[in-house]
């Protein structure tokens, strides 16, 4: 007699890949805003005596608290603020607090020289003028969200003096060489080589190819449409024939339908492009790429420089390369991502 046969193994219900996005979004959206309804229903007076005693104390968790719903509630983007903009706040605050720590500082009543002994002190340290202006923004924040919360008066950040550093942008953080990234190029395997040429050919922002979705990807017509830029601006980018092949390549493993099927361990909703979501994975494979290449790693900005020099050299013309970046600004573009070559004039200027 043969034995019974097992029951089917169940399955998950399926989700629909636009559902599950737009119910992470929402979901991360819901959290932020409840985090700051915890503070926008306090009546004032209780407002205010929840954020002082948070300043008194140096409460680290609670002014974090208030600063995202701050952030949240009067922000310029309100519950649009992206999370990478809330994290870079949180980190630079959690520095100013523990620096006003160590000072014994009071938050509520700092001291009219305090804003800038911490500018001084950062420079000291040998931070970076680019690198303590932002350090400078989220401690700011932090104050605004304490007058929003009548919590202080004080704005100990306001006309705060940072030397402007005079080094190009392009002299401290190069772009990649063009004999590194053809190295890199030779030994990355097909998802590294993919998100590689996005960033140094298509000229994307790290969080702007890692939100990429395959409809946003035409191959035919070469060109994809971010829709998650700084700022929330979206953009038509032009793609290099070799980040239209490397394109294809990719689809043909990871893509709807591709060899390598579902990944079990995937983060994203599968009608994004990577499987992950956030740039510490990113940065992981990307490193056992260039390990591999014997090439250092300095991040994903290089392969935007390298985009905007190369471009540049070519069409000479700075508007056309801010576009293709998504700078809003082409002076941005002019100090830290492409400059024209010392000798640039020289072949215009023979048959004078």
């Amino acid at each position: 007699m043969s034995p019974p046969s097992k029951p089917p193994t169940p399955q998950p219900p399926r989700v629909d890949s636009q559902t599950a996005a737009s119910q992470a979004l929402d979901h991360y959206r819901a959290d932020q805003l409840s985090l700051a309804q915890e503070w926008t229903k306090l009546h004032d007076d209780e407002l205010r005596r929840r954020a002082v005693r948070a300043a008194a104390d140096k409460d680290t968790a609670a002014l974090l608290s208030l600063l995202i719903a701050y952030l949240t509630h009067a922000g310029a983007s309100g519950v649009m603020t992206s999370k990478h903009t809330i994290a870079a706040y949180q980190r630079g605050v959690k520095q100013f607090l523990h620096w006003a720590g160590t000072q014994a500082i009071n938050l509520l009543r700092p001291g009219r020289h305090d804003g800038q002994t911490y500018a001084n002190t950062l420079l000291a340290q040998g931070k970076k003028p680019a690198g303590v202006r932002l350090r400078l923004a989220a401690a700011a924040c932090l104050y605004r969200a304490l007058r929003w919360a009548g919590a202080t008066t004080a704005t100990p950040f306001e006309d705060i003096k940072v030397a402007p550093d005079h080094t190009p942008g392009l002299v401290k953080r190069p772009p990649y060489t063009e004999d590194e990234l053809y190295d890199v190029l030779q030994v990355a395997d097909v998802q590294a080589r993919f998100l590689l040429l996005l960033t140094a050919h298509a000229g994307l922002r790290i969080s702007e190819a890692l939100n990429l979705k395959w409809d946003d990807i035409n191959t035919d017509q070469k060109h994809l449409t971010v829709t998650s830029g700084k700022g929330r601006k979206s953009r038509i980018v032009a793609m290099s024939t070799t980040l239209s092949r490397a394109t294809r390549d990719y689809r043909a493993l990871y893509g709807p339908g591709g060899t390598e099927g579902f990944d079990g361990n995937r983060s994203a909703p599968p009608e994004y492009a990577f499987r992950f979501t956030d740039s510490d994975t990113a940065r992981y494979h990307m490193q056992k790429a260039f390990d591999q290449a014997g090439v250092r790693f300095r991040g994903f900005h290089p392969g935007r420089k390298y985009a905007g020099t190369r471009l540049l050299q070519q069409v000479k013309d700075f508007g056309r390369v801010a576009a293709h970046l998504g700078h809003e600004s082409v002076d941005t573009t002019r100090k830290g991502y492409a400059q024209l070559a010392v000798d640039d004039l020289k072949d215009d200027l023979s048959g004078w």
